[in-house]
């Protein structure tokens, strides 16, 4: 029981990575992770691939990684296999007992796939805090398809890939006493507390290949929502496999820390009720997507909710679906919130959403789409030689779009705007 009288489902043993080094062995001590290439590498080994690299960038290196397409956190189960389940091991439900976080640190895939948009993070100067991988020790994961392997082959590939080497960094911490420990509850009663009832829906991505976000190993296309317990999510349940809009896409590792769940959790007993987590997919036929909408809130009256926080995953086409849901919420009685990211231009002067609710009108921004950011030259580049998007050398000085970051405008809930009056002057 935690100190609100709800049972304990999860624990996470956090330990703190302060440091990332290459070595002849793989290990983590006293906030230090020494990766040994030769060893991980084995690790991502596949018929798929040619060769695989691994690089490791810390935060304010002069270092830029290109081409990037996933990033997961280093997690291992107490003892035994469990973590990334459907992936990495059976689709058996988890989200219990002791769960090993290396925070501060994130597993990198960096290369060329079909479909995927130029996506960067920038390691140091003020655009590094515009990614959560900016601010990660990050162990990169390179790669070359073999001769004739298919595109497909190679994609599932790398995300084995990626999700052993984390696996396998999160093992390194299983003899370290942890930094801090995390009890995770499963989401409360009203407690006889009269809280207000508050859930989140999380919409995945559901667009065919190189476009979808995975729920145990398979894509929840043609699903309806479902309710789940969060904690299945900190154990790897959601991988993402989306490679496009960089600048809204949600890497597994935001999902593994999903940042509204963070939110409702902290606040639970306090100021509201933690009602659960819902996930839903995001069709791309327009009926298929009012369908979902009035599942999702009828789920919602179901379980008793009073309010909800709605999250997407991609851009205009995602809009579609929290706007759906937030009216169809609203006609159920239930409050709808809507996280989205405005498309308005370089100068902000542009129409924000491509499509907003017809009524419902809570709404949160997770920053402009089309805001430009002036980046400098780096020493090194990870990924790529090239950013193909400015076809220019990857390492150069380059003005992009805040649609290029990863995660900038996580419509997940992880980012660094806050909120003004219109009166209050913030200090630059």
């Amino acid at each position: 029981m935690n100190n609100k009288g709800v049972p304990i489902v999860l624990r996470r043993l956090v330990h703190t990575v302060r440091e990332a080094v290459l070595g002849e062995s793989t290990r983590y001590a006293g906030g230090v992770l020494t990766v040994a290439p030769a060893e991980l590498a084995a690790l991502g080994a596949d018929p798929a691939l040619r060769s695989v690299g691994i690089a490791v960038v810390s935060p304010g290196q002069s270092a830029r990684i290109v081409k990037v397409l996933d990033a997961a956190e280093p997690r291992a189960k107490g003892s035994g296999d469990g973590i990334f389940p459907g992936l990495l091991g059976p689709a058996v439900a988890q989200g219990r007992g002791d769960t090993h976080v290396l925070r501060g640190a994130a597993v990198v895939a960096a290369g060329y796939l079909p479909r995927a948009q130029e996506a960067l993070v920038e390691m140091s100067g003020p655009a590094a805090e515009r990614s959560p991988l900016g601010l990660t020790h990050n162990v990169v994961v390179t790669f070359q398809p073999a001769e004739g392997a298919a595109w497909d082959e190679v994609d599932r590939a790398v995300r084995r890939a990626v999700l052993r080497i984390a696996a396998r960094l999160g093992a390194a911490a299983r003899g370290s006493t942890p930094d801090a420990v995390e009890e995770l509850a499963a989401p409360g009663g009203h407690n006889g507390t009269g809280l207000p009832r508050i859930g989140a829906i999380t919409n995945l991505q559901t667009q065919g290949a190189f476009k979808d976000v995975f729920f145990y190993g398979r894509s929840l296309a043609g699903s309806p929502p479902v309710l789940v317990d969060p904690a299945e999510v900190d154990d790897g349940a959601v991988v993402s496999g989306q490679y496009g809009h960089p600048g809204l896409r949600n890497p597994t590792y935001v999902h593994q820390n999903h940042p509204v769940v963070a939110a409702l959790r902290a606040a639970h007993g306090e100021s509201l009720a933690f009602a659960g987590l819902v996930l839903c997919p995001e069709p791309v036929e327009q009926g298929a997507k009012e369908l979902a909408a009035a599942h999702a809130a009828r789920l919602a009256a179901t379980l008793g909710w009073d309010a909800a926080l709605i999250t997407k995953e991609g851009g205009g086409n995602a809009d579609s679906d929290i706007s759906l849901k937030m009216d169809a919420l609203g006609e159920l009685g239930i409050l709808g919130v809507g996280l989205f990211a405005e498309m308005s231009g370089p100068e902000g002067t542009a129409p924000p959403l491509v499509s907003p609710p017809s009524s419902a009108t809570a709404m949160i921004s997770t920053g402009n789409y089309d805001e430009r950011v002036a980046l400098g030259a780096v020493e090194t580049a990870v990924g790529a030689e090239r950013f193909d998007l400015l076809d220019t050398g990857a390492s150069e000085a380059m003005e992009v779009p805040m649609a290029v970051l990863v995660a900038s405008l996580s419509p997940l809930g992880w980012g660094r705007l806050t909120a003004a009056g219109a009166d209050t002057v913030v200090p630059a």
